[in-house]
């Protein structure tokens, strides 16, 4: 039903799609990773006046550290759940539905578009009943925080590997190649597993 996303977005109102209602979520991670990452690699917490491009910062928004995050997660196929101490969590300070709408301090243009492979993903690897929601048996503000949860918990183990690549090379993240070495690694790794998943069993 995932690959129909299209026709679950209409399941709120007809006023309103549920990747509205997820838009307007912030996602939350655990606090310890603003300084071992977030705050490294991006301008996160820095005034939008501020020129920071001479303190060779990776990234812009602190949103985008957490997508990086999120697709290590999703490609690795790996979730950490997030503490369950609140005061251990901090939410990202900017919704959903703002994340990638302009163009970025570090001369990249605008990706909206990011935001409905996320949401796609999500509808994809979280365990919803979509009739029970069609029926009116779940509320949709239930479904949208099951996304929600779905995508934190991508992120978080994302984020504990992007800390463990800084522990080991401070510079791991400061390459042009950097993030995209890593997915290619992921892809061909899953890639294989499939390969392999589908390969005939031996008869002998």
């Amino acid at each position: 039903m995932a690959e129909n996303y299209k026709d679950i977005e209409e399941f709120v109102k007809k006023d309103e799609k549920l990747i509205d209602l997820w838009g307007r979520r912030n996602p939350r991670f655990e606090k310890r990773y603003e300084q071992s990452v977030i705050r490294v690699i991006s301008d996160y917490g820095v005034g939008a006046s501020v020129n920071t491009g001479a303190k060779g910062k990776i990234l812009g928004a602190g949103y985008e550290p957490y997508i990086m995050a999120f697709f290590i997660g999703l490609y690795a196929n790996k979730k950490i759940p997030l503490s369950e101490d609140a005061s251990e969590l901090k939410g990202l300070g900017q919704p959903l539905q703002y994340w990638g709408n302009l163009d970025s301090k570090k001369f990249r243009k605008a990706y909206p578009n990011l935001r409905s492979y996320i949401f796609i993903a999500l509808v994809a690897k979280t365990d919803i009943d979509w009739i029970a929601l069609d029926k009116g048996v779940i509320e949709p503000g239930a479904v949208v925080t099951a996304l929600v949860n779905t995508m934190e918990e991508y992120a978080n183990y994302g984020f504990s590997v992007m800390e463990e690549k800084l522990n080991e090379n401070k510079g791991y993240f400061f390459s042009n190649r950097a993030f995209l070495d890593m997915f290619l690694q992921l892809t061909d790794k899953t890639a294989k597993d499939i390969e392999q998943d589908d390969s005939p069993e031996s008869i002998d």
